[in-house]
């Protein structure tokens, strides 16, 4: 193994503890997560260095690849962001496991991985944007209706709302609201959520 390699390694493990401890879990705190992370960025590491170093074909690694891509834990959710972070973890793997003469130009991408999603999973970052399914006690299917009574309840501006379920006989309304906070509570809510990051 050479030295690029072992350097490339390292940088392997200290951008995935750093993806997965001082970026996920710092603001989330879901460790099964957590090891999903440093599972999957090892392992396609160690796939990545495995399919550089051996004379395998070019399909039977892409192949590999595309099946490492779609993994994902049926026995829970995962949202939108989490699977950004899965994507980062094996993005990071796989160019930290091919085979490098220079390490530094890897270095700089996995730094850029890295600086792209703490901006955009910071609290502050587009701080006024909620999103919420929320059940009301009363079937509403009027949309002017159903866009002041979500608005009066959740204290924003709605900017869109999907009717998931609209039931006349238990007269409930299940609906998926978008919306924007006024700028003083956007304020109160970054601050309370920036004390624990």
């Amino acid at each position: 193994m050479t030295i690029s390699a072992l350097i490339l390694i390292g940088i392997d493990l200290a951008a995935a503890l750093v993806l997965s401890l001082g970026l996920y879990y710092r603001r989330h705190h879901r460790r099964d997560l957590v090891v999903a992370f440093l599972g999957v960025n090892v392992g396609v590491m160690a796939v990545a260095a495995v399919l550089g170093t051996a004379e395998v074909a070019m399909g039977l690694g892409l192949g590999l690849f595309g099946v490492l891509s779609i993994i994902r834990l049926r026995s829970s959710e995962i949202t939108q962001r989490e699977v950004a972070y899965y994507f980062a973890a094996l993005a990071i793997g796989l160019v930290t496991g091919l085979p490098q003469t220079d390490p530094w130009p890897v270095a700089a991408m996995v730094a850029l991985i890295l600086v792209v999603l703490w901006a955009a999973d910071h609290p502050a970052f587009l701080a006024r944007t909620r999103h919420q399914v929320v059940r009301l006690d009363r079937a509403v299917s009027d949309d002017d209706e159903l866009r002041s009574e979500l608005e009066s309840r959740l204290g924003g501006t709605v900017s869109s709302t999907t009717i998931q379920e609209l039931d006349l006989v238990n007269d409930t309304t299940l609906v998926d609201v978008r919306y924007r906070m006024p700028r003083s509570g956007a304020r109160a809510a970054s601050a309370l959520q920036g004390a624990g990051r």
